[in-house]
């Protein structure tokens, strides 16, 4: 099943990704080219270059934040609220349009 999501940069240019079910939101970030998503350790949880801000309406949809993803996001550069590492999001059905920004830069 393709799930759709929505990536927005931090000068706001809008960018719909087409993506597979059971795929990471980071995965589909770098096979599809999106700026902004470095991904620095390749999906392990083992840096913070994959940071989104989740839009709120798509928090609760997500499951909780790992002990190693919180760990993570205390290294994120502009960390908010709805942080999170997108190698830790797999996509699912329910989450067909989830809609994310990209910080500005990420380290």
């Amino acid at each position: 099943m393709s799930i759709q999501v929505v990536f927005i940069d931090s000068m706001g240019e809008r960018r719909e990704v087409s993506s597979r079910e059971g795929q990471s939101l980071m995965e589909a970030a770098t096979m599809a080219g999106v700026p902004g998503i470095d991904a620095d350790c390749g999906g392990a949880c083992a840096c913070a270059t994959c940071q989104v801000y989740v839009d709120p309406k798509w928090l609760s949809l997500l499951p909780p934040t790992s002990e190693g993803e919180a760990s993570m996001l205390e290294f994120a550069a502009n960390r908010q609220d709805s942080s999170r590492l997108a190698c830790q999001i797999r996509l699912t059905a329910d989450l067909d349009g989830l809609t994310v920004t990209t910080p500005e830069f990420q380290f």
